[in-house]
């Protein structure tokens, strides 16, 4: 049976999950990313997949989060505020350089389990996809850098630059189309890796979700003063909602777990640093709560050794 994990994107609630795992790599034998044949992050969770993927265990994640978030969405409020109607919210830099002291010169390549991260080309308006060599056409991303592809699947739009690659293509955010990246990796896995449904299982874990509230829209035709903020809630809930149904329709419902937390309206925020502790305590929580179940389905046996088909520029199988 083959494992697949995959995180949404969040932000600084990106401790949840790593908190998540962390818990469960408490009570099994080394990493938690040696546990799965594939792991596809967003955004957030686009960096929590690739740490698990080169051998990073989730406490070493956690660490990240609590070490170098404060610094990364630093400064401010009021002139955070002001500085986002014009450009960016935050400066690149501070990411850059954590991301940096995190991964050093590592190439995708490097990984020793599959992943796939998700990006948007602003260029085209295409989906774009770092992968690791896990078929003979992915030919090129395992020469790209790790943090070249957190930067990309992170660059949320109004919160940090756009991210452009070494040959000038724009990046933003995965989230802008796969925030809940579930679906995605499901289609990986059968259309791709060609493994049949029924022959894997799923773990999906979100970024703390809130109760879905369109309210006025139901019952007045307003336009683009209420729209212009209502829509991207909108557009989020549809896409996390339409990701997981084609995951468990493909995939076989039983096969599909997803853990997530419904929380207070506005509760946490993508850059909340003050909620880093609270954070950690419902990441916690939630996995001691799930424990048992997950050791069974996920955690008895280790993933089979990755062999990527290009390695130092050339085909190694």
């Amino acid at each position: 049976m083959k494992k697949v994990l995959t995180i949404d994107g969040g932000g600084i609630k990106g401790v949840f999950p790593s908190s998540f795992l962390a818990s469960i790599e408490d009570e099994i034998e080394g990493n938690i990313g040696d546990y799965f044949d594939l792991i596809v992050g967003t955004s957030t969770g686009g960096i929590i997949a690739l740490g698990l993927a080169c051998g990073m265990g989730a406490k070493e994640i956690l660490t990240f989060y609590e070490s170098e978030g404060p610094s990364i969405f630093k400064g401010n409020s009021l002139l955070k505020t002001l500085r986002q109607i014009g450009w960016a919210k935050y400066s690149q830099k501070p990411l850059e350089t954590a991301l940096i002291n995190c991964f050093g010169s590592k190439k995708i390549g490097e990984c020793k389990t599959r992943v796939m991260i998700p990006s948007l080309n602003l260029e085209t308006g295409e989906v774009y996809l770092y992968k690791t060599a896990h078929h003979d056409r992915f030919k090129r991303d395992f020469k790209r850098s790790i943090v070249e592809a957190a930067l990309a699947t992170s660059a949320a739009p109004t919160f940090f630059p756009t991210k452009r690659t070494e040959s000038g293509t724009p990046l933003v955010d995965g989230g802008m189309w796969a925030n809940n990246p579930v679906g995605i990796a499901v289609v990986e896995a059968i259309g791709v890796l060609n493994w049949k449904p029924g022959t894997f299982q799923v773990l999906s874990i979100g970024c703390l979700s809130e109760p879905f509230s369109i309210e006025r829209a139901r019952k007045l035709a307003l336009g683009r003063g209420y729209w212009g903020i209502k829509a991207v809630e909108a557009f989020m809930s549809g896409q996390s909602s339409q990701s997981l149904g084609t995951a468990k329709l493909l995939a076989g419902s039983e096969h599909v777990h997803r853990y997530d937390i419904s929380v207070e309206k506005n509760r946490y925020k993508l850059d909340g640093v003050n909620e880093i502790e609270s954070l950690k305590g419902l990441g916690d929580s939630e996995a001691r709560k799930t424990l048992n179940k997950l050791e069974t389905i996920f955690f008895q046996k280790k993933a089979e050794q990755f062999i990527p088909y290009y390695h130092n520029e050339k085909a190694i199988v």
